[in-house]
């Protein structure tokens, strides 16, 4: 006989005599099965409920963190806003200094390309200016300062940009003032 055949048979000669030993009582026996098996469907439902606990408290902490991130999103706009609304009237003074600058002048030129990098930097930062000259009247993106009879511009329509109007993605920063056709 091999090793393993006859270690099988010396185990299986061993436990006879231990469940000879075991006097097996029915109704005890029984009792103790129901018992253990309520007791492991009550902690079925408890693993249920904790597991759905669980879930339920990682979806709110997920809720929270993008809550929070979008918040912190709107708080960086709005600050971004305020700052480029600071900054708007030097660039608006820019512009009106070179609408009346001499031609030849090598300081008008400096003037012109600070003001242009200023806009650059304006746009690399997601400012855009609203277009407003001969659209229609928009009072989300336009502030009216006056109503003019004009022949050439339809009723409604921009006349003319008194200040330009500028926006931060799709937020208006200021609106453009402008003057409108009667």
């Amino acid at each position: 006989m091999t090793d393993k055949k006859k270690h099988k048979r010396e185990e299986v000669e061993e436990t006879q005599p231990e469940a000879e030993k075991i006097s097996v009582d029915g109704g005890q026996l029984q009792g103790e099965v129901d018992a253990l098996q309520t007791r492991l469907a009550e902690s079925e439902l408890k693993v249920a409920e904790y597991k759905d606990g669980w879930a339920r408290s990682q979806a709110e902490f997920q809720n929270y963190k993008k809550r929070i991130e979008r918040d912190n999103e709107l708080i960086r706009a709005s600050m971004k806003g305020d700052i480029v609304k600071k900054v708007l009237p030097a660039l608006d003074d820019l512009e009106r200094a070179l609408q009346n600058r001499p031609a030849d002048d090598a300081w008008a030129s400096g003037v012109e390309l600070i003001a242009r990098k200023l806009q650059n930097i304006l746009e690399s930062e997601g400012v855009k200016r609203i277009e407003a000259q001969g659209v229609l009247f928009d009072p989300t993106f336009h502030e009216a300062i006056s109503h003019e009879p004009n022949d050439e511009v339809e009723s409604e329509h921009v006349i003319a940009v008194v200040q330009n109007g500028y926006m931060l993605g799709e937020r208006v920063i200021r609106p453009a003032l402008v003057r409108v056709a009667q």
